[in-house]
C-alpha cells in the first residue's frame, strides 16, 4: 500500500511538472509576441515564477526520503497508520539533526556540553549573567558536590568566577566572565547556522504554518 501511494504521488508530481513546463513555455511565447515597448506583457514575470515554483514543488514531492523507504519496508509487516508514521518518524529524525547541530556548535567553539549548559543558564539571566550557586545546582539537577566540581572546571578555564554575596557572605554567586560570555555567544551563533540550514527550504508562510501545527500538537500533549 505504501509503494502504491508513493507511485501515485510520483505520477501526480510528474503531471504537475508537465503542467508547469507548459505554463513556462506559454509565458515565454507570450513575451515574444507582445507589442509593448518592453517586449513583455503584464503578469509575465509572476506567471514564470509561479510555473518555476510549481515545478520545484513537484520535484520535492516526488523525491523519496528515508521515511518513505521506512514506510515501504514495513508496510504489510506491522499494522500502522501511514500518515501518523510519516509525521512522527520525520519529527524524530529532525530532532536528531537538531541534536547533531548542537554537537557541531560545541565542536566549533571547543566547549563541552556541561560547560555550555551551565553558561547558558547564567546567560539567560541577562547582565551581569550571575546566579547563586545553590540555585544553579537546583536547575541543573546537581548535588552540591557535583556543582562544586563543575564550577572548579569552568573557573579554571576562565569561563566563570565565584563571588561571595555582599548581603550574605555564606552565599556564593556564580558569574560569567567576558570570555565565558563570548564563548557562549559563539556557540549560539553556530547553533543558529545549523537551525537555519534545516528550515531554509521553507518560506515565511510555510514556517508560520508549520509552527502553528506543531504548537497545536504540543499543546494537546501538554494539556492532557
Amino acid at each position: 500500500m505504501g509503494r502504491e501511494a508513493a507511485e501515485g504521488r510520483a505520477r501526480s508530481a510528474q503531471g504537475r511538472a508537465t503542467g508547469a513546463e507548459a505554463a513556462t513555455e506559454h509565458a515565454g511565447n507570450s513575451a515574444g509576441n507582445s507589442d509593448g515597448n518592453s517586449g513583455r506583457i503584464p503578469g509575465e514575470d509572476s506567471a514564470v515564477e509561479s510555473a518555476e515554483d510549481s515545478a520545484e514543488d513537484s520535484v520535492v514531492e516526488s523525491a523519496e526520503d528515508s521515511v518513505d523507504r521506512h514506510i515501504a519496508r514495513w508496510t504489510g509487516k506491522v499494522p500502522f497508520d501511514v500518515p501518523t508514521e510519516a509525521v512522527i518518524t520525520r519529527i524524530q529524525l529532525l530532532a536528531k539533526h537538531v541534536s547533531h547541530g548542537k554537537e557541531r556548535a560545541l565542536a566549533e567553539t571547543g566547549l563541552q556540553a556541561f560547560e555550555f549548559e551551565t553558561m547558558h543558564r547564567l546567560a539567560s539571566r541577562g547582565a551581569p549573567w550571575r546566579a547563586p550557586s545553590a540555585e544553579l545546582a537546583a536547575e541543573l539537577l546537581l548535588s552540591p558536590a557535583g556543582m562544586t566540581g563543575r564550577l572548579d572546571t569552568l573557573e579554571k578555564s576562565g569561563l566563570v568566577r565565584r563571588l561571595r554575596a555582599a548581603a550574605d557572605r555564606r552565599r556564593v554567586d556564580v558569574e560569567l566572565t567576558e570570555e565565558g560570555h563570548r564563548r557562549w555567544l559563539d556557540a549560539m551563533r553556530w547553533r543558529g547556522v545549523a537551525e537555519h540550514e534545516m528550515i531554509e527550504p521553507l518560506d515565511d508562510g510555510e514556517r508560520a504554518a508549520l509552527a502553528a501545527l506543531l504548537k497545536r500538537m504540543l499543546l494537546a500533549v501538554e494539556t492532557r
